[in-house]
């Protein structure tokens, strides 16, 4: 099976807004994941690998949108709460145990993980140096 942005949206309905994941976004992404993702090695779970590829990429790219429409600085890195406190009130994660070693940007979302986890498990590559 060939992703689409309409099949990407139905397995990951996550993503069913058209307007915080335009289609054009959606089809950029599964352009670049053509060239990250080998059929040949990844076999039966290469649509599965594209679509988190392409959930890690939007994701990233919707809060840049959101970042632009607010007058904010597009791109701009940040990385993942450990500590936050406004008044008597404070919130803290534990980063370590959902992060994976040597996954870089991998780690910023929930997609990048898996997908980063599955690259090694299929020896394809992500790996930060």
């Amino acid at each position: 099976m060939t992703i689409t942005a309409s099949s990407f949206r139905t397995d990951l309905p996550e993503f069913a807004n058209t307007t915080t994941y335009p289609d054009s976004m959606v089809n950029f992404w599964l352009g670049v994941a053509a060239n990250w993702i080998d059929p040949a090695i990844w076999s039966t779970m290469a649509d599965f690998g594209t679509e988190l590829f392409v959930a890690h990429f939007i994701s990233g790219g919707a809060v840049n949108i959101a970042t632009a429409a607010a007058g904010g600085v597009v791109g701009a890195t940040q990385g993942i709460m450990s500590s936050k406190g406004v008044g008597p009130v404070s919130v803290g994660y534990d980063v370590g145990a959902i992060t994976m070693a040597d996954a870089g940007q991998w780690n910023a979302t929930k997609y990048g993980i898996q997908f980063y986890q599955l690259s090694r498990m299929f020896g394809s590559g992500g790996m930060q140096l």
